[in-house]
């Protein structure tokens, strides 16, 4: 059991974490502050990293809640460099697939191992580039481009790694799709290398990781999936006095912010259980105001582009 905490992509569900093999512990030393908001959210991911599929619905909510009072700034932290390892019992791609299968159920996040039987990627740092070459386009369609890239490997056994995969998740996001090649073969894999080097200095082991720091260099290291309020304690210890924004919970509200949601999301952001969840959003699929994308291990519910505003 112990190796297979060492292996990237044997993420274990219990402590919610994708685990890098010969790390050290993570530290908050030397983290640099800026931006106008009194906090900041450092979190380390990876586009193929099932644990952070996982933290999804808390991200969400932690950006409709505090977003007022916290900026969020993504960073890649290179899961899987190739095959070259074998650790935990993983040395091909297709040991991968029945594990994200479990790791589906235990998030209840729509999860299809059969990627790895069936178009298997040989690296996560493509998409890892690709995502900071949007990034240096625009920040939030850089944010939903990721969002999209795991949208397709987790839901729709697409290879992300692809470059003609990542050129479509691109253009879905609404980048300049001209300057996010050009970028992507040049000052993308350089910030791509400048996030690995981030990660190493700050000893991040694993992902999710999460960093919340204060313009005072106090910080907050939140270690893996957690349930929503270990990341509200994290901000309280540095900020009693930071107060929840209040967000409409309707559900027109919820997918303005975020066009796709699974059940678990729209659950998480509506603070209802998810059998209520499911009736919800059954009921506007069949009043065609949604429309819903069907994997092995869950659904992703749709709000048409023709209804986005």
């Amino acid at each position: 059991m112990e190796n297979q905490k060492n292996n990237p992509l044997l993420c274990d569900p219990e402590t919610g974490i994708c685990e890098m093999p010969l790390q050290h512990g993570a530290e908050a030393a030397g983290i640099a502050y800026t931006g106008n908001k009194p906090l900041k959210l450092i979190y380390f991911t990876d586009p193929i990293c099932s644990s952070c599929w996982g933290i999804e619905p808390q991200l969400r909510k932690l950006k409709l809640t505090y977003e007022h009072l916290m900026q969020v700034e993504y960073h890649m932290g290179g899961l899987l460099p190739d095959w070259s390892y074998n650790s935990g019992g993983i040395s091909k791609p297709s040991d991968v697939a029945h594990h994200w299968d479990e790791v589906s159920m235990h998030y209840q996040m729509p999860i299809d191992g059969d990627v790895w039987l069936e178009d298997p990627l040989d690296s996560s740092y493509p998409p890892s580039i690709a995502f900071k070459a949007a990034q240096l386009q625009d920040d939030q369609k850089a944010i939903n481009m990721v969002r999209i890239m795991r949208e397709m490997v987790f839901l729709k056994k697409m290879n992300i790694a692809k470059p003609e995969v990542m050129l479509q998740a691109a253009t879905q996001a609404g980048l300049d799709t001209d300057r996010w090649q050009a970028d992507y073969h040049h000052a993308g894999k350089q910030a791509f290398e400048d996030d690995l080097a981030l990660a190493r200095s700050m000893k991040v082991r694993g992902f999710p990781s999460i960093f919340i720091t204060d313009a005072s260099g106090r910080t907050e290291f939140v270690y893996g999936t957690k349930p929503y309020q270990t990341y509200v304690d994290a901000i309280k210890k540095l900020m009693p006095q930071a107060d929840a924004q209040a967000y409409h919970h309707n559900w027109q509200s919820l997918f303005a912010r975020y066009n796709t949601l699974t059940t678990r999301e729209f659950a998480e952001l509506s603070e209802v259980t998810m059998s209520e969840a499911e009736q919800t959003l059954n009921s506007l699929l069949s009043e065609k105001q949604i429309e819903v994308y069907h994997s092995k291990n869950g659904l992703l519910w749709i709000l048409p582009p023709a209804f986005e505003r």
